[in-house]
């Protein structure tokens, strides 16, 4: 079945009987594939039916099915004729893991980030309405994703709209009892579109025209239709707030879905569709271990386990070690995670001291402001939280933690390039904007043992502090360069003169690999571990200055707004005697691919940046 689907709508040429079989084929196709590439399976797994139900009933391009996160989306790029593209899933040059709308015109909206698809689901409506156009609109959404504020403020927005917008609650994590799921599925059944509204609109028409007793009649069915579904029926929230409620559905019946799509497309009005999926569906490694095929490594089909097995330390994993450590010693020491306890590292903190551990869900707007409750409570908080997710919580960093340099620390996990997750997801922007707030200092370790170090630090601070560090192995060399650190101060390496090496945080590893070359190449070249981005050691510029034609600074962020451009201020307000150079990635989104062939491809790998040094050392020798 799946060698005939090779372009969008071709799935409504399959007879009824030959879906469950593709839907099998996408499973085995889906677990074989991601086998090899790596990616997200568990979600995707979950809403193969899902998938294939909107295809069936909806029209692609014409109808825009926009995916919260998109992580989910494998299915609806298979179903729109990009199967062939799974061979090079997240490499460099190959298909995206998530919606973009350059690779087709069925993906109505790039995604990548949480609580995204119901606001821009309810721009498309008020678009198609103004121009007087006729199309679907339907925003897919995970239970997850709808513990976040946006997600909220898009539903409160959208129960204004007298026209059809379709919300699907992908609800991967709730169940329901039987009795409660027995007088569900009754109301799912009855609640078609022509029923319900029809019903409900007749009902109070006649209402209305009953003198003096219709209106008072209106209220108290209303609140005795309230009363009592609220107490059988989870669809009343939304009810309340304007937007009709289909549900729960089993979101692995093809024909149910269909049905119910099918009804909702004909409601006027928002309409919400609530689906119970089920994580893994089809893969029993999956299923069980759905935490751990969320995003996943190549794995062996058999046992389910990654192919490759760490050897080393994360940054994740040191400090993760460092926080229980410290939170031994010191009672005030209360950890923040919006929803990524186990990607921060958190997890054994929840274990050891689950009174001062606090998931606040996919909020990072409330994990600041909360954080900052916490510090002028008098408590030691430390938010962990993803670099392209920090993004979120911009205002709260400036106006709740910045103007009352509250001492919150920031660990700034997945900084620089990511890789394979794609320009939605590489951190390369922290430095920038995070630099740009008075009271806060910015730090970033070049190796394992400064991340401890840098971490203690932060957590005596009196103000707030942000320590960024990247995905994977920790670097652990260069042990014996552990100077102690001081405020605002960077470190020497080795001190030569001509050409001065400056590094930011990890990207120290690729400046030792430079300076070799340099070296081998003729060149003397001093190191110097940058250390801190706020406030920079402008009496280590100064003194570079003196015996260094040219001062080069490597980093791994966008160069507008980075350390590199704050050295190349610096001096020029000294108005010191020499050139600066600043190396970073431009000023642009980066796209998915492994972090060895974006750094090559940007310019910034230890070879292209030998070159760049050499070349411009020897224009100021003419």
């Amino acid at each position: 079945m799946l060698e005939r689907i090779q372009k969008a709508n071709d799935i409504k040429n399959l007879k009824k009987e030959e879906l469950p079989v593709l839907a099998e084929e996408i499973r085995e196709f889906l677990v074989e594939t991601v086998s090899k590439t790596g990616g997200h399976l568990a979600s995707n797994l979950g809403v193969i039916e899902l998938t294939m139900a909107m295809h069936l009933v909806f029209q692609m391009p014409e109808d825009k099915i926009i995916w919260d996160v998109g992580h989910q989306s494998y299915t609806h790029k298979i179903l729109t004729g990009r199967k062939d593209g799974f061979e090079n899933l997240r490499k460099y040059g190959g298909m995206s893991g998530f919606p973009k709308r350059k690779e087709s015109d069925c993906d109505a909206f790039d995604t990548g980030h949480s609580s995204t698809s119901i606001s821009a689901g309810l721009g498309y409506v008020r678009a198609r309405d103004l121009k007087g156009e006729d199309y679907s609109v339907i925003s897919v959404i995970g239970d997850g994703s709808m513990t976040g504020g946006m997600a909220f403020e898009a539903l409160n927005n959208a129960s204004q709209l007298n026209s059809n917008f379709i919300i699907v609650l992908n609800d991967n994590h709730m169940s329901i009892s039987e009795n409660v799921g027995g007088m569900s599925r009754y109301l799912a059944k009855i609640r078609t579109a022509d029923f319900y509204t029809g019903l409900k609109k007749g009902v109070t028409t006649t209402l209305e025209k009953i003198p003096k007793v219709g209106d008072s009649l209106i209220e108290q069915i209303r609140r005795t239709k309230s009363s009592i579904k609220q107490l059988i029926v989870p669809g009343m929230f939304f009810e309340d707030m304007g937007i009709t409620y289909l549900g729960p559905v089993k979101g692995h019946d093809l024909p149910t879905l269909c049905r119910v799509f099918s009804e909702a497309r004909r409601i006027e009005g928002p309409v919400l569709v609530h689906v119970l999926t089920k994580k893994g569906k089809g893969y029993t490694p999956a299923e069980e271990h759905p935490g751990k095929f969320h995003g996943i490594s190549p794995f062996d089909i058999a046992t389910g386990e990654v192919s490759e097995k760490k050897k080393k330390d994360t940054y994740t994993d040191v400090f993760g070690k460092v926080m229980c450590a410290e939170a031994k010693e010191n009672p005030d020491i209360t950890a923040i995670t919006a929803a990524m306890e186990d990607g921060t590292g958190l997890s054994r903190f929840h274990s050891m001291f689950p009174d001062r551990f606090f998931d606040v869900g996919i909020a990072e707007e409330h994990a600041v402001t909360f954080a900052a409750g916490l510090a002028a409570g008098g408590m030691r908080p430390v938010v962990a939280v993803y670099s392209s997710f920090l993004q979120r919580a911009y205002d709260q960093i400036i106006h709740d933690v910045g103007l009352q340099k509250l001492p919150v620390v920031f660990a700034v996990d997945r900084a620089g390039l990511v890789g394979s997750d794609g320009e939605t997801h590489q951190g390369i922007f922290d430095l920038s904007f995070l630099s740009s707030i008075p009271n806060m200092t910015v730090m970033s370790p070049k190796h394992k043992w400064e991340l401890a170090d840098m971490l203690r630090f932060a957590l005596k601070s009196d103000g707030p502090v942000a320590i960024r560090y990247p995905r994977g192995a920790a670097y652990d060399q260069y042990v014996e360069y552990r100077a102690p650190i001081e405020y605002g101060k960077s470190e020497m390496i080795c001190e030569e003169s001509g050409i001065a090496l400056i590094s930011m945080g990890h990207m120290f590893e690729e400046a030792v690999k430079v300076r070799k070359n340099l070296k081998d190449a003729g060149y003397s070249c001093t190191l110097v571990n940058g250390r801190f981005v706020k406030p920079i050691d402008e009496e280590c510029i100064a003194r570079l200055a003196k015996n260094h034609k040219l001062i080069a600074v490597l980093e791994e962020n966008v160069i507008t707004g980075g350390y590199g451009m704050q050295v190349l201020e610096c001096a020029a307000r000294k108005q010191l005697s020499c050139h600066v150079l600043p190396i970073a990635l431009p000023d642009n989104y980066v796209e998915h691919g492994s972090v060895e062939v974006l750094r090559k491809e940007t310019g910034i790998d230890a070879q292209s940046v030998t070159e760049k040094i050499m070349e411009t050392y020897k224009e100021l020798q003419i």
